[in-house]
């Protein structure tokens, strides 16, 4: 479950009370281990989706907790009124984007004239020992905050980061550079008291790693030498998969990686930005690990995908330098839709456990790698992710034959599917296993997180505190101990 689900009352989950309340159900539950979706900003220009940021080191300013900045005497509780009338079930992004950044705006304006002497040497401690990052992200949220549209289209100087220009810049927005370096404090403090409260709940936090930044990000703007650009700063090709006999492909449109010039340089960037990424979390699925084998390239002038090629990404001689610079690889990976022969010597190189979700299973056929029967071991078992329909809704789309197939292969009468099918899961051979909240409440088609390849009505669904109950709670600790899985 993404943080933006978790119950909150100011229209989105955030890192209050509401996630707090959601580990404890995890720890009534059983369970050991909570995913959710990558952190960073995200922009109505990008529907809000996760997975297009603005940034792969930042954090979202909407998940902060407004109450918790009333205490330290950042806000007052006049600050924070009239709440309004947000909906329970759904984030609302623009209603919530326009209430909490201006009560944003208002905590650093009193931080800047009221906090302590402690709280603003913490605030410098953090500015220093993340600069690495945040100087560029801060002056890039600045520049957006001044001109419309994507970077490439901002005056040459700044687009093509002239460090004159570099400097006039950081002079003339010294105070929004300041306000944007205090949100991101406000998100790194408030998470790792989260994360120290899962901890100690025993819940292990698992995020999650996009292989590919959106174009309009402060990782492209400001390290354009770490992507295959050209002359202009803009992409030369952009990232997508070729058609196959089932559909036409995809062309996503992110910006490629200069692997020549990351290899030549250790890897630098990427390294930065895990050390970033396991700052904050124990453990993270990497999503569309394909691209770490090869990648489909497509002209950037080209809207169809078929114009593209495969090209060889550094896979082993990546991970090699991650393992030996950071220690440990505690990978996911996500290895549906193109499982070769190089893929899989990749991933099973370094032990990766790859995905497996019973709503791509052939349940008509005999031995489906996807039936939950035939899960291994060094794999991690799924009842829907955030891509799916929910369990209930892929349940009742399927005709009646393949429910039949379905109920044969794991032993159920289709009453209560949602439960069948987490026992089904949690009874594989998977080294781990996850189910979603929709899935424990048994909710259909309505509460899908997202539809890959649409723009309406994803990212938005939402837990209510009455979702957290404790029946639900039992009954999946008592599944879990009947499995051993905790």
């Amino acid at each position: 479950m993404h943080v933006t689900s978790l119950p909150g009352a100011h229209g989105i989950g955030d890192l209050g009370d509401g996630a707090r309340e959601f580990v404890d159900f995890l720890a009534d539950a059983e369970q050991s281990m909570w995913q959710f979706c990558p952190l960073g900003p995200t922009s109505p220009a990008h529907a809000n989706s996760p997975y297009q940021s603005s940034s792969s080191f930042a954090g979202n300013p909407l998940l902060i907790d407004l109450t918790d900045l009333e205490p330290r005497g950042w806000l007052t509780d006049d600050d924070l009124e009239p709440v309004p009338d947000f909906d329970d079930h759904a984030v609302e992004y623009e209603r919530v984007g326009n209430y909490k950044r201006s009560r944003l705006r208002a905590a650093f304006d009193r931080f800047e004239a009221e906090a302590s002497e402690d709280d603003h040497a913490a605030f410098e401690d953090f500015c220093e020992c993340e600069a690495g990052w945040l100087d560029d992200y801060a002056l890039f949220a600045a520049l957006k905050n001044e001109f419309e549209g994507a970077w490439i289209d901002w005056p040459e100087e700044l687009k093509t980061r002239d460090s004159d220009a570099l400097e006039r810049a950081r002079d003339e927005h010294a105070a929004e550079i300041r306000y944007r370096k205090f949100v991101q404090f406000c998100f790194d403090e408030q998470w790792h008291d989260l994360a120290a409260y899962a901890d100690k709940q025993g819940v292990t936090l698992v995020g999650d790693l996009p292989i590919y930044v959106a174009l309009d990000s402060a990782d492209v703007w400001a390290a354009p030498e770490a992507f295959d650009l050209n002359d202009d700063h803009e992409p030369a090709v952009v990232a997508g998969v070729p058609p196959n006999p089932n559909d036409s492909g995809q062309r996503w449109g992110n910006p490629l990686y200069d692997w020549d010039y990351l290899r030549e340089n250790g890897y630098g960037w990427w390294l930065d930005r895990l050390r970033r990424l396991f700052d904050l979390v124990d453990v993270t699925r990497i999503d569309h690990f394909k691209g770490f084998d090869e990648y489909w390239a497509i002209d950037a002038d080209s809207d169809d995908p078929a114009d593209g090629e495969w090209r060889d990404a550094p896979g082993h001689d990546f991970f090699e330098v991650v393992d030996r610079e950071l220690g440990e690889l505690p990978f996911i990976v996500e290895d549906l839709g193109f499982l070769d022969p190089s893929l899989v010597d990749l991933r099973d190189r370094f032990a990766f456990p790859g995905m497996r979700v019973p709503q791509y299973a052939d349940w008509c056929r005999e031995g489906d790698m996807y039936q939950p029967m035939h899960y291994p071991e060094n794999s991690v078992a799924y009842t829907s992710t955030h891509d799916t329909d929910t369990f209930v809704g892929y349940y009742q789309s399927l005709d009646d034959h393949t429910r039949d197939c379905l109920h044969y292969n794991i032993g159920a009468d289709g009453s209560k599917i949602e439960w069948s099918i987490i026992d089904a899961v949690w009874n594989s051979a998977s080294v781990l296993a996850f189910t979603t909240m929709q899935d424990l409440l048994g909710l259909d088609s309505h509460a899908r997180f997202n539809t890959p390849g649409t723009q309406d009505g994803n990212w938005e669904w939402r837990v209510t505190r009455d979702g957290l109950g404790d029946d639900v709670a039992a009954r999946l600790a008592d599944l879990t101990d009947l499995h051993i899985r905790n």
